[in-house]
């Protein structure tokens, strides 16, 4: 059995997340079917904060691996280490979900390659099993295990793709940004400003938006947003939070810069 301890992965204060739309309901009747879920959308729209929300709100444990393109399969599932009595196996992060119980959240799981991801296949069945072929042991998924996946579908390419094979064995989820209201609320509520700071934030990320594909790749997540804000909070001139946690991260380019640092100039 596993020597981790189960506590340690539990979230006991409520994380804050703002339902959009029935998102909530739609996890809770996927997590009683235990349907492996997959979330689409683009970075920092609150993929991450909705399954810490829904791991906290259902009170299973919560196991977040980000994954690379240089994890292997043994990451995922565990080795043999050396110590100072020979050779000992240790439990990865999928199999230590799959021994207690918990939520397994892969994080943008189309960085992995695909040789790493087919290791979650025999999980995501009927047959809930994990096969750990160095240890010649095959571990049966605890009753409360679940996976989840997450990606940013503008990331995709023909080389950082999900097989058909994988994405056919989950439900999925749509993530979007925000409507305006919504993510006025939001950056207000985390960032710790007024409304009407939130207000200028939101319209700044909406200009940028409508840039991506014609010089940006992504605009500005709701996640920058709250930087910009927590900032402002703590009693930064609003141009210079945005340029330190809107523009800068952002891009390079300098033109681009200055097309971003116009709208800050616009709205403060």
């Amino acid at each position: 059995m596993s020597e981790f301890d189960r506590d340690q992965y539990v979230i006991n204060n409520e994380p804050y997340y703002r339902p959009v739309q029935n998102e909530v309901e739609m996890y809770e009747a996927a997590y009683d079917a235990r349907m492996p879920v997959m979330l689409k959308g683009p970075t920092g729209c609150g993929k991450s904060r909705f399954v810490e929300y829904m791991a906290w709100k259902l009170k299973k444990p919560l196991i977040t691996v980000a994954c690379n393109e240089d994890m292997t399969a043994s990451d995922l599932v565990g080795r043999f280490l050396l110590d100072i009595n020979g050779t000992k196996w240790q439990d990865g992060p999928l199999t230590v979900a799959a021994r207690i119980g918990a939520i397994c959240y892969l994080d943008e799981v189309v960085e992995a390659r695909q040789d790493t991801t087919v290791v979650i296949h025999p999980l995501t069945d009927h047959r809930r099993e994990l096969p750990l072929e160095k240890k010649g042991e095959l571990v049966k998924a605890h009753d409360d295990f679940q996976i989840v996946i997450s990606y940013n579908p503008g990331y995709q390419s023909l080389m950082k793709d999900l097989k058909q094979s994988t994405k056919q064995r989950f439900g999925g989820m749509d993530f979007d940004y925000p409507e305006t209201d919504i993510e006025v609320e939001i950056v207000s509520h985390e960032g710790k400003v007024d409304r009407e700071t939130a207000e200028k934030l939101v319209q700044i990320a909406q200009r940028s938006r409508n840039l991506k594909g014609h010089g940006l790749d992504e605009g500005m997540s709701t996640r920058l947003l709250v930087y910009a804000a927590q900032l402002v909070g703590k009693g930064i001139d609003a141009q210079s939070a945005c340029q330190m946690a809107l523009v800068t991260p952002l891009t390079d380019d300098p033109d681009m810069r200055d097309t971003l640092a116009a709208a800050v100039n616009t709205y403060f």
